[in-house]
């Protein structure tokens, strides 16, 4: 029978929460909501909340036998590198939208978090705070609750924004933003295991296929236009 325990509850919700306040997902979390149906990515960051930690509070420390962490921080990094590139992409027909809309932004949404939150540092202070405690069940209820609370103040000023600022200028914040984390997250994990020198060049490798892109997807998002455009005349 499961025992629950208010120490570890408290501990456990209280460090998630300050952890996760001004973190990658919690941008990430603003920058959905403001392109997606609210409720759809709510429940998609439960599911993908939900069955992070149930996996981090039952394996523990044997995750980081299996794949070592940094390994994991750095997948991570780099596909937010390529989901900051992803959010200012053209937008599809409203015919499309829907299609995806209807089968595919809760699992999207789960996905992204989920690779998202694998070796941050909310998973480690999991890790942490459940060998500390021993009540699993109770850090992971804390766990669960911290990180929606913090992502729910991210979706409530996304979508304030949304109101406020214009998409366009919104999708090159939130590129902004990701692309950044995903510099900084390679910058964390490289240096211990290749050195400076050789992670400066990984990073202007990355910087230098991320402005790339963003060239052709700005030009391809402008031809996308002016054909839609023209097509309606």
């Amino acid at each position: 029978m499961f025992e629950l325990s208010l120490a570890a509850f408290t501990a456990s919700f209280a460090l998630i929460l300050l952890a996760e306040m001004g973190d990658k997902t919690q941008f990430l979390a603003m920058s959905m909501a403001s392109k997606y149906n609210v409720y759809k990515v709510i429940l998609g960051i439960f599911l993908a909340i939900a069955v992070n930690f149930a996996l981090t509070v039952a394996i523990g420390q044997i995750l980081t036998t299996i794949l070592p962490i940094d390994v994991i921080s750095l997948a991570a990094s780099v596909s937010f590198i390529a989901f900051g590139l992803w959010t200012i992409r053209g937008e599809k027909s409203k015919v499309e939208n829907q299609k995806v809309s209807r089968f595919g932004i809760t699992a999207t949404v789960a996905l992204t978090f989920f690779i998202a939150e694998f070796g941050d540092k909310t998973e480690l202070a999991t890790i942490s705070l459940t060998a500390q405690y021993q009540s699993a069940v109770s850090i992971f209820i804390g766990a669960v609750l911290a990180m929606l609370v913090a992502d729910g103040i991210g979706i409530v000023i996304g979508v304030v924004l949304c109101k406020r600022i214009p998409e366009r200028i919104l999708k090159w914040i939130s590129a902004t933003i990701f692309v950044l984390f995903g510099l900084i997250g390679v910058y964390e994990v490289l240096p211990a295991k290749i050195g400076l020198s050789y992670t400066a060049l990984v990073l202007s490798i990355l910087t230098v296929f991320s402005v790339s892109a963003v060239l052709i997807l700005v030009r391809k998002t402008k031809n996308e236009f002016h054909f839609a455009k023209k097509g309606s005349m």
